[in-house]
């Protein structure tokens, strides 16, 4: 059985930083041949697509509103995606979730993905 879990949500304060861990385990295939991703989804609004990390393809993907600010990396000994997210602002507040997805063709399309996490919350005040 495949899981993915989150931890690493909380509140700060604007302009504060989090990294969020996505701990895998149960996967068919192996860790790399994942692509992971993150998303969010705020309060009335759609889930969207934050980054993705695929080690298979060597590619990292940033939504434009999060380049610069928030970092994907991974560790495979760990089979762990994290998600370093600094200059936060209030904007970025939502439930946070990490997916997985073993095709890896379109990052940031809920769809796509085959597996989901139970979500964290970030919340940035202002």
């Amino acid at each position: 059985e495949v899981q993915l879990v989150e931890s690493g949500g909380g509140l700060v304060q604007t302009g504060g930083s989090l990294r969020l861990s996505c701990a895998a385990s149960g996967f068919t295939f192996a860790f790399d041949d994942y692509a992971i991703g993150w998303f969010r989804q705020a309060p009335g609004k759609e889930r969207e697509g934050v980054s993705c990390i695929n080690n298979s393809k060597g590619k990292t993907h940033y939504a434009d509103s999060v380049k610069g600010r928030f970092t994907i990396s991974s560790d495979k000994a760990k089979n762990t995606v994290y998600l370093q997210m600094n200059n936060l602002k209030p904007e970025d507040t939502a439930v946070y979730y990490c997916a997985a997805d073993a095709r890896g063709n379109n990052w940031d399309l809920v769809r796509e993905y085959d597996y989901w996490g139970q979500g964290t919350q970030v919340t940035v005040s202002s």
